[in-house]
């Protein structure tokens, strides 16, 4: 049977739409805050609406869109085909205030599939050392995912020349690439890899420990040789693991943080109590949520959702089910996990995590603190293909639609 999640049909939405483009527990990381917590949020969440922002820039499959650490007056945003543009924050910004960061279009391997620039993440340092870091894919005997470090040139721009692989990842498919990175308040950079493409997980990779596939990662890049293993990951005391599809390992990853996603396609970290949250995209019948921790398995391809997948009968319960799904039906095809809410401007938001989907465009929410199995609450049908949500220096957020190239504000009504 086909895989039908629009995710894996992106190239016939860009192609269609853009003509330029290719035809916790114990074992919990993070201590909460010392001071109180906030307000208990509100049984239902506010009524909202998007509205388009910066209206007089637009963008070629914009995928991700973010700020530097501690600096609000500039957006970067990651373009699919491999560029990072630069625009500031002003509603008045233009096409002629648009910048180029970073040009790798050359060495950016976009498609058809899934594949391209995918992810984003400064260091937290940033502003004292000039280091960025990217997710991609590129060809090199075959497709396979790469992790890099560059760094600020004289000219204020990522300078190519810079780049030092960090990681690379063999991929069988154009799809299920994951590719989000993000740097948690730990310190240590989170790497998202999906199960390796195609439907139903051929390969079996999401649960086999001995590659990174399926699984995010975490590692400290302040390591000598490009990156080290925090001492607490959960298969720490490894010293290799299984590079390619046929190459010899078998020892669990010194880099995996927790594993059994499909597709962690946007992950998130929640800027007071330091839970990550994740998307991760279903096969053809279910989208989940998940509170992420460290050492945890979250079922697939055993499970879908919290439902029995390979065999569908019965199935391990030993894994962690999601905080929240929805069905895959009709338009609803691909979670697009999202923030959770701690803006000033929407205040019967705060405490929600707000997440949508990129086949219809919906955006739902669940209060932070929800238990497993919550149902959570549609909040707007946007019809925008929601390729990621972004969150602002104040809190506020934004969700980026890759078809129209277009920004959008999420405001209360």
């Amino acid at each position: 049977m086909p895989d039908l999640n629009r995710l894996e049909a992106i190239a016939l939405l860009f192609c269609a739409a853009l003509p330029l483009a290719a035809c916790d527990g114990t074992s919990a990381v993070f201590n909460p805050p010392t001071d109180e917590p906030g307000p208990e949020p509100p049984s239902m969440p506010p009524a909202i609406a998007v509205q388009q922002v910066f209206t007089q820039v637009a963008f070629e499959q914009p995928l991700l869109m973010l700020q530097a650490p501690g600096d609000a007056t500039r957006w970067f945003v990651v373009e699919r085909p491999g560029a990072v543009r630069i625009f500031p924050n002003d509603p008045d910004a233009s096409l002629a205030d648009v910048e180029t960061f970073i040009d790798l279009e050359t060495s950016v391997d976009s498609g058809p599939g899934e594949a391209g620039l995918l992810g984003m993440a400064f260091h937290p340092d940033f502003a004292t050392n000039g280091q960025v870091f990217l997710s991609y894919t590129r060809t090199n005997a075959g497709l396979e995912s790469v992790v890099s470090r560059f760094t600020v040139g004289d000219a204020g721009t990522l300078d190519p020349g810079t780049e030092e692989v960090l990681l690379t990842v063999p991929q069988r498919f154009g799809n299920h690439n994951g590719g989000n990175i993000v740097f948690g308040p730990d310190g240590f950079l989170y790497i998202g890899f999906g199960d390796g493409g195609g439907a139903g997980d051929p390969d079996e990779n999401a649960q086999d420990t001995s590659n990174l596939l399926g699984s995010i990662v975490r590692i400290d890049v302040e390591g000598t040789g490009g990156y080290a293993i925090p001492a607490d990951n959960p298969f720490a005391g490894n010293t290799e693991c299984r590079q390619g599809f046929s190459s010899a390992g078998n020892l669990d990853c010194p880099e995996i943080f927790a594993w059994g996603f499909r597709n962690p396609w946007r992950f998130s970290f929640d800027s007071r109590t330091g839970e990550l949250w994740a998307g991760d995209v279903g096969q053809n019948s279910w989208e989940e949520v998940d509170r992420v921790e460290m050492s945890e398995n979250y079922g697939w391809d055993e499970r879908e959702g919290a439902h029995c997948f390979e065999p569908p009968e019965s199935c391990s319960t030993a894994n962690v089910d999601p905080v929240t799904e929805y069905a895959n039906a009709g338009d609803d095809s691909s979670v697009t996990g999202g923030y959770v809410y701690r803006g000033s401007a929407i205040p019967g938001l705060v405490d929600f995590y707000v997440f949508g989907d990129f086949g219809s465009g919906r955006i739902r929410a669940i209060p932070a603190d929800s238990e497993q199995g919550v149902e959570p609450d549609e909040l707007v049908d946007t019809g925008l293909a929601i390729a990621s949500f972004a969150e602002d220096d104040a809190g506020e957020l934004y969700v980026i639609d890759v078809s129209a190239g277009t920004i959008h504000r999420i405001v209360e009504l």
